[in-house]
């Protein structure tokens, strides 16, 4: 455990004077023997550019404003502001608290006021960020405008009472299409009204999530439609709020199905920030690191269907068992584990009074980093550890709401979080931001590091990078971090899987017409037709009606069905949700569970109740999942024939189970057992991007027969890590799979699939920049200064096959014949 030593006490509300950024950054650098900072950016402040308050903006609006501080507008919000007072559709894409909120707040409040029959509806991607807003429209305290939260959480008895008298509906995706879309009737004076839709943070409506929100969006201005007077009323005016990306206006336009403006110079001040990439220290070698060889196929994630990789031996390769390369017996080193790492310095700047968020990629990692932080804080100062706390999804209404008050009044001084805070909530006097784990997109990296210095005060930001190959590549590359523009937005509306399903929505909400299927974009007609055939809709000359009783069950998110309930035994009471997706990797029978620093073993799960029962219980060790995968060739899209080498973009259909989990001591990381799983198994068909090679051009680049898998089942592990450098995607949207004989190719193979139904768009991407994301996969591997493979390059911890085989030099003659055909 380190020891921690505050640099004076602390207490509620204050604490010692705050280093600046540099002089924290050496304090922290001082913790190891080696320097783990690989890069430091320093990013400049910058002045703003203030413009006088549109010429339409009432006197009553102008106050409120200045009674917040705010005397004039910085000119993007006003050039936004003009053009959606002007009833065009505008997106404004700059930086992290430059005050988007004040460009769609602006022309939305003026109209209120203008007109006291006008109605405004603000969509937020989580509850949190639609809260903070709702706190900010309130503070101004504009007659009338009577604003209101609308979402699962708010009680019944309130929500007729915001049907009627609200003005300003604050809610989400889910809750527009789960509530208020299946109950327009009820809505019908609200939508009849609606001059404004602002739709914040809408870089997060990517890929099936994003295009499910664009069809939800669509079945919002159809409803507006059906409830206006035929005048050629054009509908609300959309007003986009969005992180710096590629290309807002047309990812903007995509979302909405309507031409957008896109307003993208930034011309708020910005306080400097100092931005650190770190890299934790090597641990020395493990004995119990050893691979030992394992048939059994299939790398896996929690929470869907994830990376696979079937070597000979396995039911899709059929060849003999391997039983791996001689370098497998070789001791890996590993680095410290990001987790510690952050835990360890989310402690140091807490005790050095510096307020800091840290954010964690998942549930358990948060929770993790707080009960660790907390105790490293406890044994330097009792009771300093209760100025930390953890904040997630699945958390009840009231846990959130403490916990984003206690943040805002600054009775915590660090908090680990999911990205649930990474959105526009505004986190005032933040001083730090510590990043565990490169979180998938630029634009999500530059969307948390803003989350400091949101006061006008210098920052830092660390960029801790986990053992894992994009990670391990970024901290070394810098220019693809700081020298690189920011990805545009992928998601794609016509995917079959989600263009259906909202058609369903659609029609059970009001008959379909032509005029309909227009506003659904290409495919819509087509798409009726099969809904037709499947009897899900019948079709008569005035449209296409619902055949059910029951409205579709469609989810937004792809998260795999209904939340699972996580339910103590012993009392009934009700700790947490986790969705449906996630609920075979973390809530299995044996699975440790955290909330809140409490730590519970499950019980049971019961998927057809959505239930897993738990008892608290702090063992000694953590469960880890494990999964078998087997993927088949449904069609091919498109292919380039590159001589020995093949180039696929097509429809794969991929069969997942969880079968065991493994038990490991949190101390040393040792496995202690592998416990077998009993879980139903769930298949998904998706779009694939692969590559077959010939054996005769590995033989020639000096690739072994036997060493074949290990070399493509590395490369295979590395390319699903590196693919998020040229596609709006995390690891945990892509899975994988290789083999040496694939039935479909019967040729040695490696997949790359997206992880949700019908494809995200990710895999179009990896095929349109194959060469390019082969090429910085080749680099990294190459690069690594291990020598026969490491979590830095082509190890991945979830791997179902235990990292065996694995060859690091066969992997980058793989990836060389590749390269050296595809260049051709």
């Amino acid at each position: 455990m380190q020891n921690v030593t505050p640099a004076a006490p602390v207490s509620a509300g204050s604490g010692p004077e705050r280093p600046p950024p540099g002089d924290l950054l050496r304090r922290l650098r001082q913790r190891h023997a080696t320097d783990p900072i690989t890069h430091v950016e320093r990013v400049p402040p910058r002045s703003g550019i203030a413009v006088p308050w549109p010429t339409w903006a009432p006197e009553d609006l102008r106050a409120a404003y200045a009674r917040r501080g705010v005397t004039t507008p910085w000119r993007h919000q006003a050039e936004a502001a003009e053009i959606a007072y002007d009833h065009r559709h505008v997106v404004v894409a700059t930086g992290t608290a430059s005050g988007k909120s004040l460009a769609y707040q602006l022309p939305a409040l003026a109209t209120l006021l203008a007109d006291p029959r006008a109605t405004v509806l603000y969509l937020a991607p989580t509850k949190a960020l639609a809260a903070d807003q709702l706190r900010a429209v309130a503070t101004l305290e504009i007659e009338g405008v009577r604003p209101s939260c609308y979402d699962g959480d708010t009680p019944r008895a309130e929500r007729e009472w915001i049907r009627r008298h609200s003005r300003f509906v604050l809610t989400n995706p889910d809750m527009l299409h789960h509530g208020i879309l299946p109950g327009h009737a009820q809505w019908s004076g609200f939508l009849r009204r609606l001059a404004y839709v602002v739709v914040d943070e809408c870089h997060v409506y990517r890929g099936v999530f994003g295009s499910h929100v664009a069809h939800v969006l669509r079945r919002l201005r159809r409803q507006c439609a059906r409830y206006r007077p035929a005048t050629g009323d054009p509908g609300p005016t959309f007003v986009l709020a969005s992180a710096t990306s590629g290309d807002p206006a047309a990812a903007a336009g995509r979302l909405t199905g309507l031409p957008v403006t896109a307003i993208t110079e930034d011309t708020s001040p910005r306080a400097g920030v100092t931005f650190a990439l770190w890299e934790p220290p090597l641990l020395p070698p493990d004995p119990a690191a050893i691979p030992s060889p394992r048939p059994a196929p299939g790398d896996s994630a929690p929470g869907g269907s994830r990376s696979g990789s079937s070597s000979p031996g396995s039911s899709s390769s059929g060849g003999p068992p391997f039983s791996g390369p001689p370098e497998a017996a070789d001791l890996t080193q590993v680095r410290r584990s990001a987790l510690r790492e952050t835990a360890d310095l989310l402690a140091d700047t807490v005790a050095a009074g510096v307020r800091t968020l840290a954010f964690v990629r998942s549930r358990r990692g948060a929770e993790v980093v707080a009960t660790s932080t907390r105790r490293s804080l406890d044994e330097a100062v009792p009771g300093l550890g209760d100025r930390v706390a953890a904040y997630r999804g699945g958390y009840l209404r009231e846990e959130r709401r403490e916990l984003e008050r206690a943040l805002l009044h600054g009775d915590l001084l660090g908090l680990a979080s999911t990205n649930a805070l990474e959105l526009g909530v505004d986190l005032i006097g933040l001083d730090a931001v510590l990043i565990c784990g490169y979180p998938g997109t630029r634009a999500s990296l530059w969307q948390q590091a803003g989350r400091a210095g949101r006061s006008g005060q210098e920052a830092l930001a660390v960029l801790i990078a986990r053992d894992d190959p994009l990670d391990t590549y970024l901290v070394h590359h810098p220019e693809a971090v700081f020298g690189a523009p920011v990805e545009a937005t992928v998601l794609d509306p016509a995917n079959a899987y989600v263009l259906g399903p909202q058609l369903a929505c659609a029609a059970a909400e009001a008959p379909l017409t032509d005029a309909d299927l227009a506003l659904f974009g290409d495919g819509a007609k087509e798409t009726a037709a099969a809904l037709v055939e499947a009897g899900a809709l019948r079709q008569r000359p005035t449209g296409w009606y619902w055949r059910h009783r029951e409205r579709p069950q469609v989810d937004l998110r792809g998260e795999g069905g209904a939340p699972v309930c996580v339910v103590e035994a012993a009392t009934g009471r009700l700790l947490g949700t986790v969705d449906g997706g996630s609920a075979h990797f973390l809530l299995h029978s044996g699975a440790v569970y955290l909330h809140q620093g409490v730590s519970y073993v499950v019980d049971t799960l019961d998927l057809d109740d959505g239930c897993a029962l738990v008892h608290p219980e702090e063992p000694d060790w953590s469960t880890h999942a494990r999964d078998v995968t087997s993927l088949s060739v449904v069609s091919v899209r498109s292919y380039v024939d590159a001589g020995p080498v093949g180039l696929f973009l097509g429809e794969v259909d991929v069969t997942s189970q969880v079968v065991s989990y493994q038990r490991r001591r949190i101390a040393t990381g040792e496995v202690i057992d592998t416990r077998p799983l009993d879980l139903p198994a769930r298949e998904l068909r998706t779009v694939a991007v692969w590559f077959t090679l010939s054996p005769d051009s590995l033989a020639a680049a000096g690739v072994d027969p036997a060493d074949v898998p290990g070399g493509l089942h590395a490369a295979e592990h590395a390319a699903i890590g590196l693919l998020p450098l040229v596609a709006t995607c995390d690891r945990w949207d892509i899975g994988g799979l290789s083999t040496a004989v694939h039935p479909d190719t019967e040729a040695p193979t490696v997949f790359v699939y997206d992880g949700h139904p019908g494809g995200a768009g990710f895999a179009e991407r990896a095929y349109g920049m194959a060469s390019s994301w082969l090429r910085a996969t080749r680099d990294a591997i190459a690069e690594c200064g291990c020598d026969h493979g490491c979590p830095s390059c082509v190890q991945s911890p979830k791997c179902g096959n235990g990292n065996n085989p694995l060859s690091k030099p066969d992997a980058i003659r793989v990836l060389d014949v590749v390269l050296a055909n595809l260049s051709e």
